[in-house]
């Protein structure tokens, strides 16, 4: 033994000292553990940190480092196209966005105004928009990758909650006026080619003046709203008025700020305006274009003339009608400010000053249909008629023109008469404004042929209307002309005098080119805010309010708005947090600032981890109230939560309420049945075999069963119907029918709640046709009766639309089959000590099934199989039934379910079923003469066991006949 032993030299060898030699000491940090691995300085690691489902904290700082270019601290910039860049993008759209933003403005919108911004930035690029518009378009029906949630039933695919957080943060993202400059800015300072610059902006025309945007925003929404997957008010970025009002402030905001590389951006604010203009709201984006000017601005008019002239010629004349038809709706309030007129007149004249195609469309204009029109009134004639006259030469062709129009005969037989009054009244208007400058033109005008013959046609018309506005023509134009003593004259009756004195005071009338100043004092500024400033102001507006209204003391306090205008000076400045800024610092007492305050869970192991973690109250109630929607948002997307599904389902159906929190059940149960709902034959399966197998009490059990059968509904189209049941929309109860919260809280949570609730609506369901058809039976003769018809409209109108029924193919092998086979090994495995022969239990699992069966409907094609467990199972528990009330009615309710379903298959019933239905009907008389009335719970299984017997004697008395039939023939 000494020979196999050596004894240990406790000096060390010279390898070990020469390994030491080359070791060096570590220095351990104090930070957290994020903060050592977290160390971003290339795209690379910016984009494995997004790939990796990082949490608030390493997310926030991977934002930071991606805006960091904007305020100067590196590199890269995420908003420039490129292969890094659109990858980061591509992660942010498709990750970020539907993991965080729904959190970010929720019910803590304030908390995460910081996190909110940075992603923002990040995406307000040409490529941040493409990305989120392409991500929109993906979920229509029509594109291949959506194809594939078509096939999941309505409401399990979170394509609307999808669709409305992308919508919400386009809505972020493009609220302010400068959000265009903005890009164009970045576009061109950081292009260098000027290729590359007109690429990314014609993608950007593409998709803002395009209707591509648009067009997916309204889409998602219509599509959203027919399928009443949403109930929310539509965005304004769908909404053609809005969004193109705000496309019209956008391009105004590049027009006036364009002093530096003025003809570059100029250029490409036209290419946006012309674009712009063919979306079909021509009013709303020339409004929100010139609506300084419109206002009586004369600031930016230079600039918006620059931008008018670089128009195609057609569109400058949209343009220029559009900018004329807008200020003069302002023609109501024009009587009480004299310098309207010329205001508007000064207004044309500046836009086509030097352009003669705009000044010739201004004599068309003057001359058309529109503005001898009823809607026009005469100051707007006015004004366009003082825009012309610098321009003698134009005002007598327009002059012309009216008179060719007024002796027209076609005109004067086919024309609508307001028309002609119209233009009668600019005619006489035009008249007087030429004779001032140049009479004898007007006199040689009124001597040619042109003028006799018009009037000549107009007093041979067939209408005396007609008639008569030749001969006002006559008389004013005369009047005019001719000496005292030559003067055409008319005998016109008394009621048409003050007609013809309102002829004779057009032309009198003269009115000077004013200028801008003059529009102030009737045209207020049509420069209305989007939809998101709106609400802000008011929410402002009405905080003001509140705290005047809490005050105490008698003291005016004035109430100051503050201007969200984008068009301030500091917009060019960056924007920088306040360091070591906490919101939760407001507190008054230190002693209740919470630090580590924690967030919603974004991911499945967070929320994993929250239900798991009961120490933390917040953490753990955090991740109770977004279990539901977590599990649904993510349910058909990835494979997230398809691989913690039983994890999911094992944390839901353990958890205890330790903290007696308000709706623990009804969210532990939404949370269960999101679970099942993700994947109905696989988690149906593991439920039913964790209800028999596992080592649970009974009211976890029972709330198994109950997520069953509220689950099964639900894939069957049933979830609408079902929400109050499971809290998801729970109905307000009023004050005398709720106990106080101190005894409600106890007493309100019962597990076996909804699946009772359900079961008695059933019940009435399917009796009341049995009991208005014994109604009738005792009323007489049905020649005697009284009926209502309807209208086939009407009748149509009640019917309810056929639903897609998911349950009936995966119903046996996923829920019915499982249940029944491992209630039946239940006897053998555990013997006496068996707790489904519980009477609460026991009648709880058949109501299941029964809930299960009926969902599952008629067309299930394994009726016929499940048809023969369920009577089996049914009739084997006659006996237990008969000891406890409770079982029993749910025993009766099973049949009578049963029956109802095989209602239209009768005699194939009566025929593979015989003996069962004659024991049935027997054993169900016997019952019906056993139990007594008197008691509410005597009467409903009174009921149940009459609609049974109902059932049973329709059954086989639809066989007998259909024997009858058969061998009378042979007879």
């Amino acid at each position: 033994m000494e020979g196999l032993l050596t004894q240990f030299n406790p000096t060390p060898s010279k390898l070990v000292s020469a390994l030491h030699e080359h070791l060096t000491p570590v220095e351990y940090s104090n930070q957290p553990h994020d903060d050592l691995e977290l160390i971003i300085k290339r795209p690379v690691d910016a984009l494995n940190v997004l790939q990796s489902q990082p949490d608030l904290h390493s997310l926030t700082k991977c934002l930071k480092w991606l805006t960091s270019n904007i305020t100067g601290l590196n590199d890269f910039d995420v908003r420039l196209p490129g292969a890094e860049a659109a990858k980061i993008i591509n992660v942010l759209v498709n990750d970020i966005i539907p993991n965080y933003w729904h959190v970010w403005i929720g019910s803590e919108r304030d908390r995460y105004n910081h996190q909110r911004k940075l992603l923002l930035r990040c995406l307000s690029s040409i490529a941040g928009i493409g990305a989120l518009v392409t991500r929109l378009r993906s979920f229509n029906p029509t594109t291949g990758e959506v194809q594939a949630t078509t096939k999941i039933r309505p409401g399990q695919a979170p394509t609307a909650q999808l669709t409305d957080d992308l919508v919400n943060f386009l809505e972020d993202l493009l609220e302010r006026d400068n959000v265009v400059d903005n890009i164009w800015t970045t576009n061109y300072v950081d292009s260098e080619i000027a290729m590359r610059r007109a690429i990314l902006w014609k993608e950007l025309v593409s998709l803002l003046a395009g209707s591509r945007l648009l067009s997916a925003v309204a889409e998602a929404q219509d599509r959203h709203r027919s399928t009443d997957a949403i109930d929310k008010k539509s965005s304004w970025l769908g909404s053609g008025q809005l969004y193109t009002a705000w496309l019209g402030r956008n391009i105004k905001f590049m027009i006036i700020h364009g002093k530096e590389n003025f003809m570059r951006k100029h250029k490409d604010a036209t290419r946006l305006l012309s674009k712009a203009l063919t979306l079909g709201y021509t009013d709303q984006v020339v409004q929100g274009v010139f609506s300084g000017v419109i206002a009586g601005e004369s600031t930016n008019l230079a600039m918006l003339r620059v931008s008018l002239y670089n128009l195609a010629s057609y569109e400058q004349k949209n343009v220029l009608y559009t900018v004329i038809r807008l200020v003069t709706e302002k023609d109501s309030s024009s009587t009480q400010n004299p310098g309207f007129v010329g205001g508007v007149a000064a207004l044309i004249e500046a836009l086509v000053t030097d352009k003669t195609h705009l000044q010739e469309a201004l004599v068309d204009l003057l001359t058309g249909e529109y503005m001898n029109g009823s809607k026009v009134g005469m100051p707007s004639r006015r004004a366009v008629l003082a825009a012309l006259s610098p321009h003698p030469d134009l005002v007598k062709k327009a002059l012309q023109k009216l008179l060719h129009d007024f002796g027209d005969k076609l005109y004067i037989k086919h024309t609508p008469v307001l028309q002609q009054e119209g233009n009668i009244r600019t005619l006489l208007l035009v008249t007087g404004h030429v004779f001032k400058s140049d009479p004898d033109y007007v006199r040689s005008l009124v001597r040619g042929s042109v003028y006799i013959n018009a009037i000549s046609n107009r007093l041979a018309a067939s209408s005396p209307r007609s008639q008569f506005l030749g001969m006002a023509v006559g008389s004013v134009i005369s009047t005019l002309v001719d000496p005292p003593d030559k003067r055409m004259s008319f005998s016109i009756e008394d009621n048409s005098k003050d007609e013809m004195i309102q002829y004779q005071q057009l032309t009198e009338s003269y009115d000077p080119v004013g200028s801008l100043e003059e529009l102030k004092a009737t045209v207020s500024p049509t420069d209305a805010p989007s939809p998101k400033r709106k609400t802000k102001q008011s929410q402002k507006a009405k905080g003001s309010t509140s705290q005047v209204s809490s005050a105490t003391t008698s003291k005016i306090i004035s109430i100051e708005e503050f201007s969200d205008d984008s068009t301030s000076e500091d917009d060019s400045l960056p924007v920088y947090d306040r360091a070591d800024f906490d919101e939760e610092e407001e507190d008054e007492d230190p002693t209740l600032v919470q630090r580590n305050k924690p967030t919603a869970p974004v991911y499945i192991r967070d929320l994993l981890a929250g239900l798991n973690d009961t120490e933390n109250y917040d953490r753990h109630r955090l991740a109770l109230l977004a279990s539901s929607t977590l599990i649904r948002r993510k349910a058909h997307f990835g494979t997230e939560v398809s691989s913690h599904l039983e994890s999911l389902a094992t944390a839901l159906i353990g958890l205890s309420d330790k903290y007696a929190m308000d709706n623990f059940q009804s969210l532990r149960l939404q949370g269960m049945i999101a679970v099942l709902v993700a994947s109905p034959l696989k988690m149906g399966q593991w439920f039913s075999t964790t209800c028999f197998h596992g080592e649970y009490s009974l009211s976890q059990r029972l709330s198994i069963l109950t997520t069953l059968s509220l689950g099964a509904r639900e894939i069957a189209g049933h979830a609408a119907e079902d929400a109050a049941l499971t809290g998801a929309t729970p109905e307000p109860l009023f004050p005398t029918q709720k106990l106080p919260d101190k005894y409600h809280n106890i007493y309100a949570r019962d597990a076996i709640a909804p699946v009772t609730a359900l079961a008695s609506q059933l019940e009435r369901t399917l009796i009341a046709p049995m009991a208005a058809s014994a109604a009738d039976t005792l009323a007489g003769p049905a020649v005697l009766q009284v009926r209502t018809f309807s209208s086939r409209m009407a009748v149509a109108a009640k019917r309810q639309k056929p639903l897609a029924n998911a349950l009936a193919a995966i119903v046996a092998d996923g829920f019915f089959f499982p249940l029944v086979r491992l209630w039946s090994l239940q006897p053998r495995v555990r013997g006496p000590h068996n707790p489904f022969t519980h009477p609460a239990l026991l009648s709880h699992f058949l109501k299941t099934l029964a809930l299960i069966l009926h969902a599952a409907g008629a067309s299930a094609p394994a009726l016929p199989a499940l048809t023969g467990e369920f009577f089996a199972l049914l009739l084997s528990l006659r006996t237990v039934a008969l000891a406890a009330p409770p079982v029993l009615e749910a025993l009766l309710f099973g049949l009578l379910t049963l029956l109802e379903l095989n209602a239209q298959r009768q005699q194939a019933l009566a025929q593979d079923y015989a003996k069962e239905l004659l024991e049935t009907q027997t054993w169900v008389e016997e019952l019906f003469e056993r139990i007594g009335g008197g008691s509410a719970e005597g009467e409903r299984v009174r009921g149940l066991a009459a609609g049974v017997l109902l059932r049973v004697r329709e059954c086989v008395e639809r066989w007998e006949a259909g024997m009858r039939g058969e061998f009378g023939g042979l007879v």
